[in-house]
């Protein structure tokens, strides 16, 4: 578990893998990619082309190639050598048990296997491995390219030293990692973002605003703020001289109120159709690659300005 790691493999090249290949190449390491697609490997090398732009303005580490990728259908073979393993494959417990087996067969066994699952748990994913304590969640923010958040979570049978191998190598090649405790469905940060739009459906549907208004009120509001602080140290800041001790004894019984009143949608075939239209209509005629594309250059910007901030 100490060795360095130096050698990545890729399992699944969709999106998820395809973004992490990119992120993994931008910081100097050798990455092997694996899937039996039958066109894998050309969109798998059109996305990191494309993704480079970005990752190079966000900065690339000593080493750093597109040349350094390999591709193999061939799983065992991309994953002989491989100190370390991330997993994108699809979200079928039965698929992921028997794909994980079949990884911890092919791999040296002092290498991490991590998954890109959000919605299965690693009890069930490490439950067909000899070497189960070598397997953890590792839950990258789409796209992992751009956004630095991994969510760690292990199994029942993931060691602790598995768990801290996995912090300190995600930290060290520039992610954001977060350790869970506990096991969830959607881990944490889909449960965060289901829990706004639950309220944002709530009050679309009640009546009080318009979808686009809606994603307004987030986007130049709250979500300014949360781009540069998580929301508890918000209400340090808010708390003004007095910080979050003066928040939480003065302004926590408003806000507890207010979370009372929160509202629980009917999530009902016209509120869809509601959300559809207003959402094709807020877009205009941008596509969907050209709103992502978008959205990422503003994010590699707003990274930038963190960075120089020393946040």
């Amino acid at each position: 578990m100490n060795n360095p790691v130096r050698r990545i493999a890729i399992v699944g090249t969709g999106v998820i893998g395809a973004s992490w290949a990119a992120y993994y190449l931008s910081r100097g390491f050798d990455v092997v990619a694996t899937d039996p697609g039958p066109n894998a490997e050309k969109a798998l090398r059109e996305y990191v082309d494309e993704a480079w732009s970005s990752l190079t303005q966000i900065g690339l580490s000593p080493g750093a190639s597109r040349d350094r990728l390999t591709f193999t259908p061939n799983m065992a073979r991309a994953l002989a050598d491989a100190d370390f393993v991330q997993e994108n494959a699809p979200e079928r417990p039965d698929f992921k048990i028997k794909l994980f087996a079949d990884m911890d067969a092919a791999t040296p066994v002092d290498s991490i296997l991590a998954s890109s699952s959000s919605g299965i748990t690693m009890d069930v994913i490490q439950s067909g491995c000899k070497h189960p304590e070598r397997c953890v969640i590792g839950h990258p923010f789409n796209p992992p390219h751009i956004i630095p958040l991994v969510e760690i979570v292990g199994g029942a049978k993931t060691s602790p030293e598995t768990i801290e191998r996995s912090m300190e190598f995600y930290a060290s090649i520039g992610k954001k990692p977060v350790r869970l405790h506990k096991s969830l469905p959607g881990h944490v940060a889909n449960r965060l973002q289901a829990a706004v739009y639950k309220e944002v459906l709530y009050l679309v549907q009640q009546g009080v605003l318009s979808v686009a208004d809606a994603d307004t009120a987030v986007c130049y509001g709250p979500g300014l703020r949360w781009g540069v602080m998580g929301p508890s140290l918000q209400w340090h800041v808010g708390g003004g001289a007095g910080g979050i001790r003066h928040f939480m004894e003065h302004l926590m019984g408003p806000l507890e109120a207010m979370m009372k009143t929160l509202g629980t949608p009917d999530v009902t075939p016209a509120l869809k159709q509601q959300v559809v239209d207003a959402v094709l209509e807020e877009a205009g005629k941008l596509s969907v690659e050209e709103l992502a594309r978008e959205e990422n250059e503003v994010l590699v910007g707003l990274l930038a300005l963190r960075a120089e901030a020393g946040r």
